[in-house]
């Protein structure tokens, strides 16, 4: 445990107050940008039912590695979670606390550092690129805006997205790299099993004769 909280504001207090001006003076988009800070999460909860659905198309190890990605998103927020309470960085809202906010300003005890929406969703995203490079792309740019989004509202420091960045995308790696390679020989026999209609599509002449 670090004996002395983190003082996020001389990181980069400054370019935090950069931003949330910026919020200031777009309030056509603080309404939006609230709603995606706060809910947008549940996005990436989609993203994973349409990796899990291409997978069902794809080789064990893909299936495998769309199967892991939930365990990757609760390993990386208990990951996050640790560095937060070894920081205990304040929010940068007690340390600025003139400068605007759009999201409430959370109790003392919910530490800054690194941003655990952040850490999820970038988690989510990296694992689902070795799923579906296609799907991780479009997963990586809304993990990108959840980010920017989390400075925007007032509740991180930039620093506290970035390093957030890097945990998430290192855990999300690291989970769906031992999925592939220790998952596609349990998810092969899984998929022999009554968990077939679950973990496979049917084949075009399968799907023909159904249909007769």
């Amino acid at each position: 445990m670090i004996t002395q909280a983190m003082d996020g504001s001389r990181i980069d207090g400054g370019l935090y107050t950069d931003v949330t001006d910026f919020a200031r003076h777009t309030h056509w988009l603080n309404s939006a940008m609230s709603a995606y800070t706060s809910y947008g999460v549940g996005l990436f909860a989609l993203f994973m039912l349409a990796g899990w659905w291409m997978s069902r198309r794809a080789g064990s190890a893909t299936m495998a590695v769309a199967l892991a990605t939930p365990v990757a998103a609760v390993l990386a927020y208990l990951l996050n979670d640790g560095i937060k309470s070894a920081f205990a960085e304040p929010r940068p809202c007690r340390a600025l606390p003139h400068d605007f906010l759009i999201e409430a300003c959370p109790a003392p005890s919910d530490y800054a550092f690194p941003s655990n929406h952040t850490t999820v969703v970038a988690a989510v995203a990296a694992a689902l690129f070795l799923v579906n490079r296609r799907l991780g792309a479009v997963a990586v740019l809304a993990a990108l805006v959840m980010g920017f989004s989390r400075v925007y509202v007032g509740a991180h420091y930039p620093h506290d997205v970035l390093v957030a960045l890097v945990v998430g995308t290192a855990a999300g790696l690291a989970i769906a790299w031992a999925a592939r390679r220790y998952g596609a020989i349990p998810v092969t026999r899984l998929r022999s099993g009554v968990l077939r209609p679950v973990l496979t599509a049917p084949s075009p002449t399968h799907a023909r004769t159904a249909v007769r």
